[in-house]
């Protein structure tokens, strides 16, 4: 009869693969043995240089929009004070052809009455009815009840010191001004003095004698 295999009941478990057998008298070296890795919460170096990097360029990103705004609103400033001016002259042409006050866009509130010149300076202004606002945003303004150039009394007209009347700083005694009027007369004026008063005692008369003319401006 053939023999009978002995039934085996559960042993020890054992590694598949592996053949147990008698421990080396040379233990592995450190870096040789199987170590279990546990996820780093620490966020490494390169993490957090590529995040300052992207902090930088959206700082950088901010500081040229800025910059491109503040130029373009420059620049239309610029244009527009341009235009202006271009448009001034062409009321002013227009009133000296016509005789009747042109303005020098329809919502305006002011009308160009005169136009100064510096020749040596290569310095012109138009010169707008009034001392509104608006007049001076865009040139000069002849003062209310004060004669105009060429009549008996002191002419006064006022600007900016910054803009329109900018030029003023380099007007020297002896310089020569030309004033035309609206009616296409022209008027001129030798500087004999320049001087800084308060805005409350000028001494300025328009009803002085004579035909004299003030260019004022702040300080």
């Amino acid at each position: 009869q053939p023999a009978r295999r002995p039934r085996l009941g559960p042993g020890p478990p054992r590694r598949r693969g592996l053949v147990p057998g008698p421990p080396s008298p040379h233990p592995a070296p450190w870096g040789s043995r199987r170590l279990s890795r546990t996820p780093s919460t620490t966020a490494q170096p390169g993490s957090v240089a590529h995040g300052s990097e992207q902090a930088r360029a959206a700082l950088q990103a901010v500081f040229i929009f800025t910059g491109l705004i503040l130029f373009g609103q420059g620049t239309y400033i610029h244009a527009k004070a341009l235009l202006a001016q271009v448009l001034l002259e062409r009321a002013f042409e227009k009133t000296i052809a016509t005789g009747r006050e042109t303005k020098p866009w329809s919502w305006a509130d002011t009308w160009p009455v005169a136009r100064i010149e510096v020749k040596r300076l290569h310095a012109r202004a138009i010169v707008l009815a009034g001392t509104s606002g608006q007049a001076l945003a865009f040139g000069p303004g002849h003062v209310e009840q004060t004669p105009n150039a060429g009549e008996r009394g002191v002419a006064v007209y006022s600007a900016h010191r910054d803009t329109h009347f900018a030029f003023l700083k380099n007007v020297v005694v002896g310089d020569e001004i030309d004033v035309t009027r609206h009616d296409g007369r022209t008027f001129s004026y030798r500087v004999y003095t320049t001087s800084v008063v308060r805005f409350d005692a000028s001494g300025i008369d328009p009803l002085a004698d004579g035909h004299q003319l003030v260019l004022s401006t702040c300080w």
